[in-house]
């Protein structure tokens, strides 16, 4: 009995060693590779889909006057002239003035609360931060119309004419409604943004850095500008480029203070006009075809240039990078 017994499990050994050494099934990593591209070529088909959709209503005005849309100051529905200087200049000097007053608030506001603010006031800042981020674009229009113009017409327009007017920047009459205050309410729109995301870059900035500094007799000031916001500048330059997106195609609250006057100035108190603004004020108005795709080109001029700040900002931000690098290897 013991004999024929030995062989049958010394056969029936191999069996399931072959059982316990049998790969495990590749169906679940590829269905969920196979999963997360297809989400992520999803968004490539909807930009594209987006970009086709714009060419597409304004082929006639892109046929009709081609390059010179984009050199051409005038805009005359009633002539069906049209040309989209005006709202492009508007589109980036609004931006530029917004980039200049919310990119220092905000990269000192998140290096505060990462760095230097006690426990007890850090998580209420950073709820008022949020509670900001979540204000309607309306009502911060409405805010800027009844408290914010009036404010600045008052007292910082004539205090900068005074200061600054022998510039051509801050010189003619003021109106309250103008370039420099959708300047100001787009800044007030991408402060928390920027501040939200640059805090979240900051705490992710290994301890070992800080500590690292300390031991080298660094003080406060010189660890959190070396060690921290040195290390984490790429990340703080993408959160820029998150509120330049943002701030290029704001719409409703910069509708309501910028002037939505089809002008190029030199100076920041005269009224100007954006690609967004332009669309949602005369987008209902629009009674002829042409008119209509003028105003589709210049949903697609707008999205053209959201894309090029992007493309340019990457190249910008490779570029840091290949400079750092080569001077790490230095």
């Amino acid at each position: 009995m013991d004999a024929i017994s030995g062989p049958a499990i010394a056969a029936a050994e191999p069996q399931s060693a072959r059982r316990v050494m049998t790969p495990p099934s590749r169906f679940g990593d590829r269905a969920f590779e196979w999963l997360t591209l297809a989400m992520a070529m999803a968004v490539v088909v909807l930009v594209i889909l987006l970009g086709w959709e714009l060419c597409r209503g304004s082929s006639p005005a892109i046929r009709k006057f081609g390059f010179h849309f984009l050199t051409t100051s005038t805009w005359d529905p009633v002539a069906e002239q049209f040309g989209a200087l005006p709202f492009i200049y508007g589109t980036l000097v609004s931006s530029l003035i917004a980039l200049l007053l919310a990119v220092p608030l905000s990269i000192a506001t998140a290096a505060y609360l990462t760095e230097l603010a006690p426990l007890w006031i850090r998580q209420p800042l950073v709820s008022l931060i949020e509670m900001l981020a979540a204000i309607p674009s309306v009502i911060l229009g409405l805010w800027g119309i009844f408290v914010m113009i009036p404010w600045l017409r008052d007292y910082p327009f004539p205090l900068l004419k005074r200061v600054f007017g022998w510039t051509p920047f801050f010189t003619g009459p003021i109106y309250g409604t103008s370039m420099l205050a959708g300047g100001i309410i787009i800044a007030i729109m991408i402060l928390p943004i920027i501040t939200s995301v640059s805090r979240e870059i900051l705490r992710s900035v290994p301890n070992l850095q800080r500590e690292a500094a300390y031991a080298l007799g660094a003080t406060r000031w010189e660890v959190t500008r070396i060690a921290v916001l040195s290390y984490a500048k790429k990340g703080l330059f993408g959160a820029v480029i998150l509120g330049l997106g943002r701030a290029l195609g704001e719409t409703m609250a910069v509708t309501m203070v910028i002037g939505n006057t089809p002008q190029i100035a030199a100076s920041l108190f005269k009224p100007g006009y954006t690609l967004a603004s332009v669309i949602a004020n005369e987008f209902t108005e629009a009674t002829t075809d042409l008119y209509l795709q003028a105003l589709f080109e210049i949903g697609l001029v707008l999205l053209g240039t959201t894309i090029l700040a992007n493309l340019l900002a990457q190249a910008l931000l490779q570029t840091m990078s290949t400079t750092s690098t080569t001077r790490a290897v230095q």
